[in-house]
């Protein structure tokens, strides 16, 4: 905050930095209640006889580029390949 002034010296600005703060705050509460809802979700997926470590890759995988996806596989088989796992 290079040549701002002072927050104590000005309302305005401490009125600012507390609606900042607020806002964090709350979307902090939301994302808390998501990251539970998704807990629940996967808790009702495992009761189902679902693998949910392998859901939460999917998951994961489903978040990137298709590109992105082939180029990690390429190099994971390489890998394997080169351990003599594969």
């Amino acid at each position: 905050m290079s040549g701002a002034a002072p927050i104590g010296s000005n309302t305005l600005a401490a009125d600012k930095l507390r609606a900042y703060i607020e806002r964090v705050e709350r979307l902090e509460e939301e994302k808390s209640a998501i990251a539970a809802d998704i807990k629940e979700v996967y808790a009702e997926a495992k009761g189902n006889g679902f693998d949910t470590k392998i859901m939460r890759k999917v998951v994961a995988l489903r978040k990137k580029a298709l590109a992105e996806r082939q180029e990690e596989e390429a190099v994971l088989e390489l890998y394997l390949h080169a351990l003599g796992m594969l």
